[in-house]
């Protein structure tokens, strides 16, 4: 009989990341002027341990022992079967989930946060800034900085500071400092409140006050930190996918779906590219990255070349886009509405090697309460998307007869989110999604600018 829960020990956590872009090809960042730039030009913002990794060609990356250490306090995570819930479906698929919920701020985000602040006290960095829309980045920053003895300033999206005023509370406790976003403490903010006064805000809008928070810093020693979309994120983050990989050696076992919510695409990244690195090499899996249809990045909108923030501060990156003024309806999973998604993840696409799926935000709160009824954890509303696609997966595995095994990450827990659980038993949630004239209209922004090539990495 197969275990409720596949444990690893300690000594059994990996020591290395795995770095993606030792395998596929992709397009350089480029500057103001068109042409590509180089890791100089990341400087003002990252410390140079960071820089490394993020152009780094090295397949696997050793992990600190400090940042191993850090880690421990949660890590490795459990692969859990979710019996309870086949049950109910009364499907012949085996489904499994990696559960990242358990970490203090209670997501995925500590994976990255943590080595991010380790590289930056050893740079000598005294304060970081960053941007959080759900708040799960943010409260993940500054558990990390307090345990590295940084300060921490978050500008959190005004739509999830003012939905979710307990992730507020959670970087207080952890000695964080958080700002609504946009806000009129940096020019950018002034801008995007001079435009709509009464803006819900957006992680494009939320970087660009973060990164002009750090580069204006006179003493240097202020550096800017991503949750997600850089290289080095999506880096971090794979110790997910390596560990659900040890555990399914456990059991005899390989997964023929994995599923993870995506919106920037750290979350995602961390369960699929150990998973897509097998792809490559011959094995037979399939791979989804579940987006919101309110904020179709990965289904709807086009690989282009745009910038990672509203203001433009950020080099031109090759990505999925819905255009870096766009700012999404206010639909209760912040997390989930970025207007652009990780290179890494858009090259995947780009090539076939994944394949994007959407569902609506009343499809994911269903999904959510259904797991909360069977399992008894009540998910993130993020990771409601990944569970809609798994519920969808496992009703075709039934009507298949088919016994397939699907593993999918549990990104978070939905306990700061019980204002949009009580919103959705009161039945006032619904459901948006962007007209195509809308589509069309978001698109114009990023006519004139570079176009990426289609690259084919395999």
């Amino acid at each position: 009989m197969t275990p409720k829960k596949i444990f690893l020990t300690e000594d059994e956590m990996p020591r290395q990341w795995y770095n993606i872009l030792a395998d596929i090809k992709m397009n350089p960042p480029l500057g103001p002027d068109g042409n590509p730039i180089g890791p100089e030009a990341l400087a003002a913002i990252l410390p140079m341990p960071l820089i490394e990794q993020e152009v780094s060609s090295e397949r696997w990356i050793d992990i600190p022992e400090e940042v191993l250490a850090a880690l421990n306090i949660w890590r490795p995570s459990p692969l859990v079967r979710a019996t309870e819930l086949e049950k109910a479906l009364g499907t012949p698929a085996k489904i499994y989930f990696k559960n990242e919920s358990l970490s203090p701020p209670g997501s995925h985000k500590p994976n990255t946060a943590i080595p991010q602040a380790y590289y930056n006290k050893i740079a000598g960095t005294k304060r970081i800034t960053t941007e959080t829309g759900a708040g799960q980045w943010g409260s993940a920053l500054s558990f990390a900085c307090n345990h590295f003895g940084l300060e921490c300033l978050v500008y959190m999206v005004r739509v999830s500071f003012d939905q979710k005023p307990y992730r507020k509370s959670m970087m207080q406790a952890w000695n964080g400092n958080c700002i609504a976003s946009p806000s009129t403490e940096t020019q950018a903010g002034r801008d995007a409140l001079a435009r709509d006064p009464n803006t819900p805000g957006s992680l494009g809008i939320a970087i660009s006050e973060a990164i002009e928070a750090a580069v204006s810093d006179p003493s240097g020693t202020t550096k800017y930190s991503l949750g997600s979309v850089l290289n080095h994120v999506m880096l971090h983050q794979t110790i997910i996918g390596l560990e659900a990989k040890k555990q399914f050696e456990k059991i005899d076992a390989y997964p023929d779906i994995v599923i993870g919510c995506a919106g920037g695409g750290s979350n995602f990244a961390g369960i699929a590219f150990p998973f897509v690195h097998d792809k490559i090499n011959g094995k037979q899996v399939e791979i989804y990255p579940v987006e919101p249809a309110a904020c179709p990045t990965l289904t709807k909108a086009p690989f282009v070349y745009d910038h990672g923030d509203t203001q433009k501060y950020t080099p031109l990156l090759p990505m999925h886009s819905l255009g870096h003024a766009f700012v999404p309806p206010p639909f209760h999973a912040g997390g989930l509405r970025y207007h652009g998604m990780a290179p890494t993840v858009s090259q995947l696409v780009s090539e076939g090697l994944i394949n994007p799926k959407s569902v609506t935000q009343l499809q994911a709160y269903k999904a959510g309460v259904l797991l909360a009824r069977t399992e008894g954890i009540i998910p993130a509303p993020e990771t409601n998307h990944a569970l809609a696609c798994v519920i969808d997966e496992a009703n075709k595995a039934k009507e298949e007869g088919k016994e397939k095994t699907i593993l999918f990450n549990w990104s978070g827990h939905g306990l700061i989110d019980l204002m949009a659980y009580d919103r959705y038993f009161a039945g006032d949630l619904k459901d948006f999604e962007l007209s195509d004239a809308e589509m069309v209209e978001s698109e114009k922004i990023f006519e004139s600018f570079p176009k990426p090539e289609l690259l084919k990495s395999t």
